[in-house]
């Protein structure tokens, strides 16, 4: 982003744009950060923040790099350390590659007690990490007594705790606390009352709360509240009151309540008093005592430090109950005097001396937002404290000897201080299946690289997939990839960047995507040879496909995934957990086909409209007339066949296009002029035609009210910028498929004008067609052909054969792909007109072009700090996993980063399903039968009886019935082999049928079964 300019590089920045909008982006855009110490976790936040684009940093750090920060820090290389750089030095041009539009410097000058801090005055922003508590209260002090205050974040990752303050000044002015789109909410009534209770569209809740400002548009009858402000108290989820309206007109329908944000004052106070008296979020509602806890093990912590000039030494119980002691001291000076846990005291202790990157991932992506906040005002701040933990893992680590968690002087160091040698082998055996390599799989392969997974000499390796290009919009948040990347493979450019931070990593890429077509290569022995799956995906429907291949392979599995500032963490672990497809999210709401057609009262509907318009005219039917052509080669052998009665599929509409097929650029300029006329006047006067504006329904109430909007014709004018933008636009695409040439200069207003002009638009000719009011009718797949069409089609083919228009090359047209990313292809500046024409046409406030390629395209707005806190919390989960920990030691994580919330839940317990006389099973278990070659169904049956107690009464493969008994022929199929059923391929050694059982009492439905293996022969053992 060019800083002079204030011009946003959409092409770079468009995911966040949707987080963050234009003001925060140019906001930032000006901000200078300062940040003090580049170990793992000061990285992770210079990485985030110089990706989210402020206007310059400078890293600071004195320390040279060592073996250990190669374990923490990845940007630091081995020769950074042969040659004894500086960290911020060797890191430095590593970052600065991350984001050219960000100016980074790096600072090697000692910071202490005695510096002079007036150099931080050029600073909006300073972040602290590795510094003193003694110095962070100094600097603390110095930022919140400057005019205005410096923000100031200090965060830090000991072990396997972490701490993350913040303090913006006495007031921080918050002009949008969630980023949230504000709501508007369709009224159905409002009554003459004090307080008047204003209802909404029923099945439509307002979603709003007590003390929320509303402004009021379109209200019919009480239109005194059109233009005013009111603040609302919540009466139920459909309801809610805004003040006296007993003295207004009577209300009479429609009126829309549109939620308008209002400015938040946060009040922060200074790190020396926050220590007594902490404000903190809590994170795990199970352990609300734990912020706390952790609060006081870190004061002490910092207490030892000042006290004995180094940190408690690994895995020492001498230095553990020294600090245990000075916890206890520590207690008795804060306001709440809380209770010290010598668990969280001694592990804090144990493992203070070494570093989980994860837990620096997750933290330093929270820390990030914060420093965005600070510098933009957009989303609510942290206030004050967050303490995130990894106390979960210790109980195993108990009964390790001390030896265990010493250093071995290489990279692993940091991380075997904290879990201890075993669970690190472990990890470097490990075989991992990462499915995706966007953002969260660029974030998940730096994670693995740090932890050393499958490193291991004999064992482990990591097997990625990911069948994307990279573009540019990845490089916002995808941190492994470089502009030199562009249109290079994701999978393969990511596991070369890996490899940079690791080179002992073997990893294997592929650039197949993981569906029912690639199970010849994610086999069930694909699956089997893995210990467990990532995924790292933006769309459930993968998520439930890979989710049911580890169920039926017994694989662990852990998904996450970001929409903005949100994201979420799932483990799911074999016996243990409910799996993915166990709970399934509400469908999204489609919008209705007649309001999409006729009837819209949102932008979104008149957007979906015009995309639809796009597919349809410029992929679709392009698709079906070349389709056509490919299956009847001429025109002529067409003409015979429909001449002499056959009915061929799609002619109809092949034959009006070819007749009216635009030949030359005037042409498509004209068809352009005619089908603005169509959608954007016609359209209109034919609704306004079958329902006047006075049409009034059975019960008497007025056809045209809220939420139905009644249409007016819009008229063309060639100096509107909207409808010149439609026409250009449109005759482009047409040009495009229809494979018309056209130059520059056929662009040009004057040429357009001219040809505009000539144009004869088709008068208005109403039509007795019936229009759908519908909203649970669907869109009919084909609308019939008349008689008398089919007597219009055979002429136009005739007319086009002897006018030599009917030629091989007449056969053919271009279809589009829709492409939301090349500005240069029209895409979404024909939706933009066409969505925004509609929209005037129906009285809709119009949407930019940015907003419209939002919806259109339906981009998922994302940004690097939420990608790197979800990485880190779903690495954290890996090694519990890795380690085979107990099923109340896994988290689930929900977060928001703009409220900000953090939400940790304890996995759900799989649930075990009757049968009946104590059979069960759950979605993990699998029965198993052996057969042999003449196997029948009827043995397969008396197989299951014999080995589980209990007989199948009905056997399905996939979707195919084998045996349903009340089916007719399927009791003779009992006879059958199961060779001859199934018709397994040469190779397939089993197959997964689910079978299902008699109920207890007639009329009640089939008990079912868990999944059987069928081996076609006996295996050997």
């Amino acid at each position: 982003m060019a800083a002079d300019s204030m011009e946003i590089d959409d092409a770079l920045y468009s995911r966040q744009r949707y987080v963050l909008g234009d003001t925060a982006m140019q906001k930032m855009a000006q901000s200078h950060v300062f940040l003090s110490g580049i170990g793992g976790l000061g990285v992770e936040i210079a990485k985030n923040i110089i990706l989210a684009g402020v206007k310059a940093l400078t890293v600071h750090d004195t320390k040279q790099c060592t073996k250990w920060d190669l374990g923490i820090n990845f940007f630091i290389h081995e020769d950074d350390i042969t040659s004894q750089r500086n960290r911020a030095e060797a890191t430095l041009h590593r970052i600065a590659e991350l984001n050219p539009y960000v100016h980074v410097a790096a600072s090697t000058v000692p910071l202490d007690e005695t510096t002079d801090l007036s150099f931080l005055k050029q600073y909006q922003c300073v972040i602290l990490t590795e510094v003193s508590l003694l110095l962070q209260k100094k600097i603390n002090d110095f930022c919140h007594a400057q005019q205005p205050p410096i923000k100031f974040i200090s965060a830090d990752v000991y072990g396997i705790c972490s701490r993350l303050f913040c303090d913006f000044g006495d007031e921080f002015e918050v002009l949008d606390t969630t980023g949230e789109e504000p709501k508007e909410i369709f009224i159905s009534n409002i009554t003459q009352s004090n307080p008047g209770i204003v209802t909404c569209l029923e099945n439509h809740p307002h979603r709003l709360e007590t003390g929320q400002f509303l402004t009021f548009r379109e209200v019919n009858g009480m239109s005194c509240l059109n233009g005013s402000t009111h603040q609302i108290t919540v009466v139920s989820p459909y309801s809610f009151s805004i003040g006296d309206t007993s003295d207004m007109e009577p209300y009479l329908h429609g009126g829309i309540a549109v939620q308008v944000k209002t400015p938040k004052m946060f009040y922060f106070e200074r790190l020396e008093k926050q220590i007594t008296n902490p404000l903190c979020l809590v994170a795990d509602f199970s352990k609300p005592e734990a912020p706390l806890q952790i609060h006081v093990a870190m004061l002490a912590l910092n207490h030892f430090q000042e006290n004995f000039g180094r940190g408690p030494n690994i895995g020492c119980l001498q230095d553990a109950e020294e600090m245990l002691k000075i916890a206890m001291s520590i207690s008795e000076t804060l306001e709440n005097k809380p209770q010290v846990n010598g668990d969280v005291v001694k592990w804090l202790s144990r493992t203070a001396q070494g570093f989980l990157a994860p837990l620096a991932a997750a933290v330093g992506g929270v820390a990030s937002q914060e420093v965005l906040k600070a510098v933009t005002g957009k989303f609510s701040p942290l206030q004050q404290w967050l303490y995130i933990d990894m106390l979960d893992i210790v109980t195993p680590l108990e009964k390790m000897g001390s030896e265990e968690f010493l250093p071995r002087g290489d990279r692993y160091d940091a991380l075997r201080a904290c879990i201890g040698d075993s669970l690190c082998q472990k990890l470097h055996d490990l075989n991992v299946f990462l499915v995706g390599c966007g953002a969260i799989g660029c974030e998940m392969l730096k994670n693995f690289a740090l932890l050393g997974v499958g490193t291991g000499q004999d064992k482990g390796l990591v097997t990625i997939t990911d069948p994307d290009l990279i573009e540019k919009s990845n490089l916002n948040r995808q941190f492994l990839f470089r502009p030199h990347h562009i249109q290079k493979p994701k999978s393969y450019t990511a596991a070369e960047a890996t490899l940079n931070i690791n080179p002992y990593l073997k990893i294997d890429s592929y650039i197949n995507k993981v569906c029912p077509a690639t199970e010849n290569t994610y086999s069930d022995e694909f699956y089997t040879k893995q210990d467990v799956i990532v995924t790292a995906l933006d769309n459930v429907e993968a998520r439930r496909y890979i989710d049911s291949r580890c169920v039926a392979n017994l694989r662990p599995l852990i998904d996450s995934g970001t929409m903005g500032t949100k994201g979420h963490t799932e483990v799911i672990v074999p016996h243990l957990t409910e799996s993915y497809n166990s709970h399934r999210d509400p469908p999204e709401e489609e919008i209705p086909f007649c309001t999409l057609k006729s009837f819209p009262a949102a932008i979104e509907h008149t957007i979906q409209w015009a995309r639809d318009k796009f597919e349809s005219s410029f992929s679709h039917k392009p698709s079906l007339f070349n389709k056509f052509w490919q299956t009847y080669p001429s025109a002529e052998e067409v003409l015979q066949r429909i001449k002499s009665g056959e009915s061929l599929e799609g002619c109809f509409h092949v034959i009006k296009t070819l007749s009216r097929r635009p030949r030359s650029w005037t042409q498509c300029v004209e068809l352009a002029r005619v089908k603005f006329e169509k959608y954007f006047s016609h359209k209109a006067l034919q609704l306004l035609h079958s329902f006047p504006l006075d049409t009034r329904l059975k019960d008497g109430s007025l056809f045209w009210q809220s939420p139905k909007r009644p249409p007016f014709p819009v008229k063309f004018e060639f100096n509107d910028p909207l409808h010149y933008g439609f026409i250009v636009s449109a005759a482009k695409l047409f040009a495009t498929v229809y494979c018309v040439p056209f130059t520059e200069k056929d662009l040009s207003e004057e040429t357009i004008l001219k040809i505009i002009s000539a144009v004869k638009v088709p008068e208005f000719r109403p039509s007795n067609k019936v229009v759908q009011t519908d909203e649970t009718a669907r869109k009919p797949d084909h609308i019939p052909v008349s008689s008398e069409d089919e007597r219009n089609a055979i002429f136009q083919l005739e007319k086009s054969i002897l006018s030599n228009e009917a030629l091989e090359s007449d056969l053919q047209m271009k279809p589009i792909s829709f492409e939301k990313d090349d500005d240069s292809n029209g895409h979404i500046d024909f939706i933009t007109a066409a969505s925004n024409l509609r929209a005037k046409m129906y009285n809709i406030e119009p949407a930019d072009r940015f907003k419209t390629k939002r919806i259109a395209g339906k981009i998922i707005p994302a940004i690097a700090t939420a990608t790197a806190a979800v990485s880190g919390l779903v690495a954290l989960e890996l090694i519990k996993v890795v380690g085979g920990y107990p099923a109340d030691a896994y988290k689930n994580c929900f977060l928001n980063l703009a409220i900000p919330i953090m939400v940790f839940t304890e996995t759900a317990e799989v649930r075990r399903t009757e049968i009946r006389n104590g059979i069960s099973f759950t979605i993990w278990d699998r029965w198993t039968i052996y057969g042999k070659e003449d196997f029948t169904l009827l043995d397969f049956i008396n197989a299951v009886r014999e080995k589980y107690g209990i007989e199948p009464t009905m056997v399905v493969q996939g979707v195919k019935m084998l045996y349903v008994p009340v089916m007719p022929g399927h009791i003779k199929r009992l006879k059958l082999t199961m060779q001859k059923l199934v018709k397994p391929s040469a190779d397939k050694k089993y197959v997964d049928l689910t079978v299902s059982f008699a109920p207890e009492t007639d009329g009640e439905e089939d008990l079912p079964g868990p999944p059987v293996r069928y081996y076609f022969v006996q295996e050997d053992n």
